[in-house]
């Protein structure tokens, strides 16, 4: 997120100025794979990861950023119905065991410094899932169909 606005009263931001705040973040190398927010926001309506995940997508394409694959996170809330949850066919699923689950909720609470009754806390998934790409085509035509696998 760099130093963009990431509080609950979000406005939109110019593309190009999140696509230059991740080129200032990163360093020029090639990554073997890169994790990032997902174009639909993980849950319903965070602005800020959806402007991240379409900015990494759109780098990933034009050749700005580099890496054999592209991770973005699968998860649904049934728009705002429940806490974010798996989506049940994401590429990649993997239940957490209690000793990482553990590490997570940890980073969560104690380093990042959420209270433990903190919607980010209360959040901290037991399970992992990952719409993965190979291709930047294939993540480009994906973020033009709404996040939606084609």
């Amino acid at each position: 997120m760099g130093d963009l606005d990431d509080g609950p009263d979000q406005i939109p931001l110019n593309e190009k100025e999140v696509e230059q705040t991740i080129l200032d973040i990163l360093p020029v190398k090639h990554f073997d794979i890169i994790i990032s927010h997902n174009p639909c926001g993980e849950y319903t309506r965070h602005l800020r990861h959806e402007e991240v995940s379409k900015a990494v997508i759109t780098l990933w394409y034009s050749g700005k950023i580099s890496a054999d694959e592209l991770w973005t996170f699968a998860y649904e809330d049934g728009k705002k119905e429940y806490y974010p949850r798996s989506v049940e066919n994401a590429t990649i699923i993997q239940r957490l065991n209690n000793q990482i689950w553990t590490k997570k909720y940890g980073i969560i609470t104690d380093t990042y410094g959420f209270d433990k009754k903190s919607f980010e806390a209360e959040t901290t998934p037991r399970t992992e899932s990952f719409w993965q790409f190979t291709d930047p085509q294939e993540a480009k035509k994906w973020l033009k169909n709404g996040g939606v696998k084609v």
